[in-house]
């Protein structure tokens, strides 16, 4: 340990009566002690990390079972400390070790800790003086800026101390309703590398936003961004048949206070973050919330077998979850499990969550396999989990969303239970699998698709129906909706895993044919099964969610686990857009239809006599649907939408979902309207080359005679209750 030296500030002789002073009369942060050539004093407690402060910079970190800890000074891009500062043990308070090291440009350094203390690996202990270790609450990480890089300079991540000046001005987040959500996810690399994608900056944040003209055209209100926080993307980097593979999604967190700087299209130094926080606040300005995919159940840190950067080294026994003889439980399969309900690691996620939404304006968070934030620390889930009532109620998180994969890799299936103070909503995985069944044919599907429509009322108890459920047929993790409809089985085999990984149980159907055809009805076929699948999303209560590049049938070419895939696999090929422009005006004409007809997105009491929600089969008003059935007829009806045409409103909406499943067609009698009323069809999944301009200029769409409809052999259409038109002289 290097000496510390003592000094005596000199007394501040207060100015003569009337002179200027440029300075207070009482200067408090003035340097107590001098260590290795750097003027230092006790620190701000309280403030976590590394921040900027006049005069110098603050370093806060904490441990438990540390005995001694050392500040390391690089300069920029070197792998070497210019500087060791060791904390003064009387800098030490509680576990909390902080510093005031005055006279740094936080322009001119990285930083990086060492720590001491015991080596007993069977009660988790696994300290190692000589390793760099990466802040916990770092803001910006350094080591991994260039994609698919590692420079030998940069053997060891640091970090880099953040100035936090960005200009919000008077923006305002959208804060809309949960019913009122279209999420759309999206990967921010893939969203835009390709070639076609058009814009100046591929893979960026600022290549996303190019974009933003175009999810303003598709509809969309919100964009749930796969992980952005510092990743390892070179974490099991190979290469197999030429192929350069990474870990291309993200799941596998090295920050989570610090933006992927990678995403950035060019360099900010000490000022990471502020092309996200250009995006952010664009986004918000056209009413498009952002939410962000945080993965809070492991770290890249792996098992024993895995690296030591972190976490490892400042506690590992706290961190993580541990078998009794130190080993790691693996509830996430990536290797290690975080301890989330440890108190330590309880308040670094709130810090870490309030922390994006105050300092990023970020409008949700989706939760990956969050049953493990739910875990006690012997691995055992938890009645009332204390880190999640803490997200459910804290003031500064009290408008943002809280979204649940309510699942882990460790056998635990919360969907419907999971926990929630009537606050978080979860991905509905049973309205995903149910839905797919239902629509390819399967028998005995009926009255699960039905409840599922109607906002899963089976599942989610009567206090929790409005906002719990996020429907979604695809996502990042399986099939793309073309794909769902084109393969019966995955065809993983480029991932190097001879086709073992990723999941057996798609649910899909290949209409005949197993991928890429030629065959005219095949391919009519599937295009109608992807319009079927998106029409009932866009007609389900609770909030619907689906896949980037599902509006142009985007594939990838069967890989339904394409984690590892930073190619054409992954990519967004957007020459498709061009080639499959029906089903992109049918998907815009669904976001607009829904967004239109308050009915489908909340419960609203009913209408024109019909109760909020009503089953019908080929004859109307059923109780339950038999399991032969493949025909799901549902009857929304409401109140008109708040702030439109008053006498509208007074009248109601009338929706009728019909779902034919079957591979005939089927000849279905409608519920009966009152006098004044006719049905009307808004939407004929049947229509293979899809214009929503034609379907526009209809005045009222096309009236019914009488209460018989014709639905095609797997098929959906939606009617509306409409006035009678006048008639004609």
């Amino acid at each position: 340990m290097a000496e510390t030296k003592h000094f005596t500030v000199p007394p501040q002789k207060a100015p003569a009566d009337g002179a200027p002073s440029a300075l207070p009369f009482s200067i408090h942060l003035v340097p107590l002690d001098f260590v290795d050539g750097f003027e230092i004093r006790p620190g701000f407690y309280e403030t976590n990390g590394a921040t900027a402060i006049p005069g110098g910079v603050n370093f806060t970190v904490y441990s438990h079972n540390a005995t001694a800890i050392e500040l390391l000074l690089f300069h920029r891009g070197e792998d070497t400390p210019y500087a060791v500062i060791p904390f003064p043990p009387h800098y030490r308070i509680g576990n909390v070790y902080s510093m005031i090291v005055f006279k740094l440009h936080i322009e001119e350094f990285e930083y990086a800790y060492r720590v001491d203390g015991p080596y007993e690996p069977k009660k988790g202990l696994i300290f190692d003086k000589n390793r760099y270790l990466l802040d916990p609450y770092a803001k910006a990480v350094t080591g991994q800026s260039r994609w698919g890089e590692t420079s030998p300079h940069e053997q060891h991540y640091k970090a880099r101390v953040v100035k936090d000046d960005f200009d919000w001005g008077t923006m305002e987040s959208p804060l809309l309703p949960m019913e009122d959500l279209i999420i759309y996810e999206l990967h921010v690399r893939g969203f835009t590398k390709h070639e076609s994608s058009g814009v100046r900056h591929p893979g960026t944040f600022d290549g996303l936003m190019e974009k933003l003209p175009y999810l303003l055209e598709l509809g969309v209100n919100a964009v749930e961004l796969m992980p952005i926080f510092e990743f390892d993307e070179m974490q099991d980097y190979r290469e197999i048949d030429g192929q350069k593979l990474y870990n291309y999604w993200g799941y596998n967190t090295v920050s989570f206070f610090a933006p992927n700087t990678s995403y950035a299209a060019s360099k900010e130094y000490n000022r990471e973050g502020n092309e996200l926080k250009r995006l952010i606040r664009e986004f918000n300005r056209h009413g498009i919330e952002v939410y962000l995919d945080v993965v809070f159940n492991h770290t890249a840190e792996g098992d024993e077998r895995g690296p030591f950067f972190s976490f490892k080294g400042f506690d590992n026994n706290i961190y993580y979850l541990l078998t009794p003889d130190g080993h790691y439980y693996n509830f996430s399969g990536c290797g290690n499990s975080l301890n989330c309900n440890h108190p330590i690691v309880h308040q670094m996620i709130l810090n870490c969550l309030r922390y994006w939404v105050t300092t990023y304006r970020v409008d949700g968070f989706r939760f990956d396999l969050a049953s493990i934030l739910g875990r006690n620390e012997d691995g055992s889930p938890m009645n009332k989990p204390p880190l999640l009532q803490s997200l459910a109620f804290d003031p500064i998180l009290g408008d943002v969303k809280l979204i649940a994969e309510a699942w882990d890799a460790g056998g635990m299936y919360q969907v419907g239970t999971f926990p929630s103070w009537n606050r978080w909503a979860e991905w509905n995985g049973i309205y995903r699998d149910d839905l797919r069944r239902y629509i390819k044919g399967d028998k005995q599907m009926a009255q699960a698709a039905a409840q599922r429509l109607i906002g899963s009322r089976d599942i989610y108890d009567a206090s929790r129906r409005q906002n719990a459920s996020v429907n979604f047929i695809t996502c990042h993790d399986g099939f793309t909706l073309h794909d769902l409809f084109s393969y019966n089985n995955k065809h993983n085999l480029k991932n190097g895993w001879n086709n073992t990984d990723g999941a057996n149980d798609n649910n899909s159907w290949n209409c005949g044919v197993e991928g890429e055809t030629d065959d005219a009805q095949v391919l009519a076929l599937r295009r109608r099964m992807m319009r079927n699948a998106f029409a009932l999303l866009m007609c389900s209560r609770g909030t619907p969610m689906f896949l980037a590049g599902d509006e142009f049938c985007n594939t990838q070419f069967g890989n339904n686990n394409a984690y590892c895939q930073d190619n054409r696999i992954s990519w967004l090929d957007w020459r498709l857009l061009d080639q499959n422009r029906g089903m992109f005006r049918f998907f815009q004409y669904m976001i607009r239809f829904r967004k239109n007809h308050r009915v489908l997105r909340a419960a609203a009491g009913g209408a024109c006599g019909f109760p909020d929600v009503s089953f019908h089969g080929v004859v109307p008003w059923i109780e339950r649907f038999a399991a032969h059935d493949h025909y799901v007829g549902v009857m929304f009806a409401g109140p008109g939408p708040a702030g439109g045409d008053e006498a509208a409103a007074a009248e109601g909406q009338v929706v009728y979902l019909a779902s034919n499943a079957y591979w005939e067609p089927l000849s279905v009698t409608l519920p009966p309207l009152p006098a004044d009323r006719c049905w009307v069809i808004a939407v004929d999944t049947c229509k293979d080359d899809w214009d929503v301009l034609a379907a526009e200029k209809r005045p009222a769409g096309r009236p019914l005679d009488g209460s018989q409809l014709s639905v095609s052999a797997r098929s959906v259409m939606v009617l509306e209750a409409m006035p009678k038109p006048a008639a004609q002289p």
